[in-house]
């Protein structure tokens, strides 16, 4: 069983940064897939950003390359999302997922475990 528990969310202007951290319990944490996923009002579920259990791959959604960075610290049992010039349409919640594959970094199946998420809005 894996417990996921994000934070740093909050409310930004356009341009401004943040970085969101999930924190993981159980002892797989450094062998499971790990990443995040968004959803706004009135809108689907979509990927962000996903990250291998080394933190050697890593994949984004093409919304967000350039601008939000996935790492991992394995020690710590901690995922992040880096994420820089903020734009309105990025506000959502925020959804750290874990999978029990330990080299997938996307797919529609991706994530056994969820967190609750953390929300992000972003003011013009």
């Amino acid at each position: 069983q894996v417990q996921l528990v994000e934070s740093g969310g909050g409310l930004v202007q356009a341009g401004d940064s943040l970085r969101l951290s999930c924190v993981a319990s159980g002892r797989t944490f450094s062998t499971n897939a790990m990443g995040w996923f968004r959803q706004a009002p009135g809108k689907e579920r979509e990927f962000v950003a996903a990250i291998n259990w080394s933190g050697g791959r890593t994949n984004y959604a093409d919304s967000v390359k350039g601008r939000f960075t996935i790492s991992r610290d394995n020690t710590k049992k901690t995922v992040y999302l880096q994420m820089n010039s903020l734009d309105p349409e990025d506000t959502a919640v925020y959804y750290c997922a874990a999978d029990l594959r330990s080299n997938v970094i996307g797919g529609i199946s991706f994530g056994d475990y969820w967190g609750q998420g953390t929300q992000v809005t972003v003011s013009s």
